[in-house]
């Protein structure tokens, strides 16, 4: 199947298993709101993976006396050098907005889906190639 077809498990259950730990740790850059953590274990400062964590909280809009939504986003950053010399930004952003009347488990609902989204086999051909199909 593909994206037109794809089918994702609600309520199901996202888990990781085998490979290596990769440990990160906070490098005590300054970021708005957030953290900024990288892979000490990478000697190479070029090639350093690191993470950039954000929370915007919701606020009341003045407007309508009505909560807008929070804001949560983790950027991960694997660099890597060209044979130019060229240092390049492989980038994957995750992002999640919701309401504070959302539940939390239907927070967790998101998040579920989401991982789906990225590790499903339905979308593998859409983030090897591009397909939509």
């Amino acid at each position: 199947m593909g994206l037109k077809t794809m089918s994702l498990l609600a309520g199901g259950t996202v888990s990781t298993s085998g490979g290596t730990a990769q440990v990160f740790a906070d490098d005590g850059v300054t970021i708005a709101n957030g953290v900024h953590l990288i892979v000490p274990t990478d000697v190479d400062y070029q090639t350093r993976k690191s993470a950039t964590v954000k929370y915007r909280p919701p606020t009341t809009d003045p407007k309508t006396n009505s909560y807008t939504k929070d804001k949560k986003s983790i950027s991960y950053t694997l660099p890597m050098v060209l044979e130019s010399g060229a240092v390049v930004f492989n980038v994957l952003r995750i992002e999640r907005e919701v309401h504070p009347s959302l539940t939390a488990a239907e927070a967790a609902e998101l998040n579920v889906i989401g991982a789906q989204l990225l590790t499903d086999t339905d979308a593998a051909a859409f983030w090897a190639t591009g397909s939509l199909s």
